[in-house]
């Protein structure tokens, strides 16, 4: 019954590797949103000082 599934040598390490750089792209991101959104922050209150 799991013949059919043992067949590769390793079980996949596939996809732990997509799910690693799929990891990295939203940290990426999350940093990069992150970021912008403060200094939005800073220009809206450098703007509210003048």
């Amino acid at each position: 019954m799991f013949g059919r599934l043992q067949r590769p040598a390793m079980p996949g390490w596939e996809v732990y590797a997509i799910l690693a750089v799929l990891l990295l792209l939203i940290f990426f991101l999350y940093l990069m949103v992150r970021r912008t959104v403060t200094g939005f922050k800073e220009g809206i209150k450098e703007s509210q000082r003048k």
